[in-house]
């Protein structure tokens, strides 16, 4: 345990260091900005309201889970394996007295961790944002549907993340991950779309399932199938993705 630990402080101060840290919290103000103003533009342009407090959040969500969450997932995950592979300082990060489970639990714990902190930090934002220019349509139950989606939003993006981390163990290259990363999302996008009544075993058409539960009808038997296919591609991604890593010669 004592080893876990320390492969985890230790993954945590290199994640903190990255200059891509900087980059997700610019580009995640940016996009909430960004977002009230073409909110803003909308009301006082067309005179509609296109969103109240806590609807903007959803929106930004929306938008995010798409766009930067999956994309910056991507570069954690490449950076934590591929990038340490190819500046040789995985060595050094199993020569500590800790083992290769230990090592890979605390790299994917902190990519968890990231993409957590990332949705709890532009959430809060887009909060904060929304109660700015429009108090006087928030409410309790609001609140608590935009807590809920973002929460929810965590676990299949974190799948995907996965994905990446399988990948990153198979393939040497960062580059070659990163491009291949972004077919694969793209393509379960487009597989989800054509393929719509098989979009439950795409990944990416499941990250918006959010709106299963706040929907004024909610459909249990739809959202107990998709929270067994992600924990099943979660632990075979999990397991597989360690057992490259642990054969890996590094």
């Amino acid at each position: 345990m004592a080893g876990f630990k320390a492969a985890f402080i230790n993954e945590s101060v290199k994640l903190l260091k990255k200059k891509k840290m900087l980059a997700a919290v610019i580009l995640s103000v940016l996009a909430v900005v960004i977002g009230q103003i073409a909110v803003t533009t909308i009301k006082h342009g067309l005179g509609l309201r296109v969103v109240g407090s806590v609807e903007f959040p959803i929106v930004v969500l929306t938008f995010i889970t798409y766009t930067l969450l999956p994309l910056f997932a991507i570069f954690v995950a490449i950076d934590m394996f591929n990038g340490e592979s190819s500046s040789n300082t995985m060595k050094i990060t199993l020569l500590r007295p800790v083992s290769r489970f230990g090592v890979f639990s605390a790299k994917v714990l902190n990519l968890a961790l990231f993409i957590v902190g990332n949705l709890l930090f532009v959430m809060l934002l887009s909060l904060l944002v929304g109660f700015i220019f429009n108090p006087a349509s928030a409410s309790f139950m609001g609140i608590v549907k935009v807590i809920l989606s973002y929460g929810l939003t965590f676990l299949p993006v974190f799948v995907f993340a996965l994905i990446v981390v399988l990948l990153s163990n198979v393939i040497q290259g960062g580059l070659a991950v990163f491009f291949l990363s972004i077919l694969v999302f793209i393509g379960f996008n487009f597989m989800g779309i054509v393929f719509s009544s098989y979009s439950s075993f795409f990944i990416t058409s499941m990250f918006d399932w959010y709106t299963l539960w706040i929907s004024e009808s909610i459909n249990v038997f739809k959202i107990f199938r998709q929270i067994l296919i992600m924990s099943g591609c979660g632990i075979m991604l999990f397991t597989t993705g360690y057992y490259l890593f642990d054969r890996k010669d590094i």
